[in-house]
């Protein structure tokens, strides 16, 4: 038997340290949010994968019963109206494991957070400017 080689990246080593069907699941996110948004940068931040662009789109985060998604989505009435079942206590996302995964509706928060950050960041640049 061949040892496996190591994980490239710490969001290799954080999704190879899940089980194996939650491991498809985060691979899947993975690959949704960066067809969604391609130039996003991928770090750990709060020991989560994280994606990045002008600023924070996504926190994604393993659970025993559900994947977390952080931060609470706000700002489009509609987004906001898709979500709600999905939201938690503190308006973060909780995905049951336990039911399809709604990768469709992950893309638009990531699309959704990056119109957000872009304009975010437009508008200190313009002050910035002054």
């Amino acid at each position: 038997m061949t040892p496996r080689p190591a994980p490239s990246t710490p969001i290799d080593a954080y999704v190879a340290g899940c089980p194996p069907d939650v491991q498809r699941i985060l691979r899947r996110i993975r690959q949704v949010v960066r067809k969604a948004v391609p130039e996003a940068e991928e770090r750990l931040s709060y020991r989560m994968p994280t994606f990045f662009a002008d600023g924070v789109l996504l926190h994604v985060g393993a659970f025993r019963t559900h994947i977390g998604l952080f931060p609470p989505v706000r700002g489009d009435a509609r987004l906001e109206q898709a979500v709600a079942r999905y939201a938690g206590p503190k308006g973060n996302l909780r995905l049951p494991l336990d039911e399809p995964i709604p990768y469709a509706l992950i893309a638009r928060v990531a699309k959704h957070r990056r119109k957000q950050n872009a304009a975010k960041a437009e508008g200190e640049a313009r002050s910035r400017r002054g």
